[in-house]
């Protein structure tokens, strides 16, 4: 079940243990995806927190929101770019989009399948997708005190495995929020610091499972009348040709008709 827009713009906005993980994803997710000009960036589910540092560059910039979940204007401000869709109908045209951030869409939503085939549909050639769900073997999906407490949490073979039977790629997987989910003074101002060693110390698990996939391409292979044979067979060759096989019946018309010849 998708979470409140209500509850999710609170947590992110107005809480510093929000703020921090905001500031820890996102800085996570320009790492992998510099701002560019000139791309479309979207994000499905509760992903506008992360798509503020794309705003200036990118050609477009879309929030897609769940209709369970309800939507907001983002950014606060400006002009809106936020909207209204369902799991399985996003008014996005196929292939329209090159960067897709999904959080808090995938492990919420009541078909997920939904979530993957639209994701899948949306994205053009060269590109990439990044699902940002709760860790199942972080500390994060461990408690209902913030967003990434709800839902299906994923370890990374479990999220490989489903992206795979989608038509995708994974490309990369990583963690982050390694901090405990913690209000305490003291987790909060040494966050910077765990998500510094979490980078540097693969054995920590943190909170959140990111993993970065491309969108499988096959290439269509021509065939029936238009294939063509590069280098046939010659198995055949120094044979003599077949004699035609006469047609049924053809023997009995030519034997002679002999008169006054009758049966038994």
């Amino acid at each position: 079940m998708h979470l409140d827009v209500v509850d999710l713009r609170n947590f992110y906005y107005r809480t510093a243990l929000g703020r921090v993980a905001q500031r820890g994803i996102r800085e996570r997710v320009t790492e992998l995806w510099p701002p560019l000009p000139g791309q479309t960036v979207a994000g499905y589910g509760f992903a506008v927190p992360l798509l503020r540092p794309y705003l200036a560059e990118a050609r477009r910039v879309i929030g897609l929101m769940p209709g369970p979940q309800g939507v907001m204007p983002w950014p606060f401000g400006e002009a809106n770019v936020s909207v209204l869709c369902e799991d399985g109908a996003w008014p996005l045209a196929t292939g329209f989009v090159d960067r897709l951030i999904v959080m808090h869409g995938l492990e919420t939503s009541d078909d997920p399948a939904l979530v993957l085939e639209e994701a899948h549909r949306v994205i053009g050639p060269g590109g990439r997708v990044l699902f940002i769900v709760p860790n199942r073997m972080g500390l994060w999906s461990r408690g209902d005190g913030t967003p990434f407490g709800h839902g299906r949490p994923y370890s990374i073979g479990q999220m490989e495995a489903e992206l795979k039977r989608h038509g995708f790629t994974p490309e990369r997987a990583m963690t982050a929020l390694f901090s405990p989910p913690s209000v305490s003074r003291f987790w909060l101002r040494t966050s910077n610091f765990w998500e510094w060693m979490g980078r540097r110390a693969p054995w920590l698990a943190g909170g959140v499972l990111m993993v970065e996939a491309s969108k499988q391409v096959f290439q269509p292979t021509r065939g029936g009348i238009g294939a063509i044979v590069r280098r046939p067979l010659r198995a055949l060759e120094g044979l003599p040709a077949p004699a035609p096989v006469p047609r049924r019946g053809a023997e009995t018309e030519a034997l002679p008709h002999h008169e006054g010849v009758t049966g038994a």
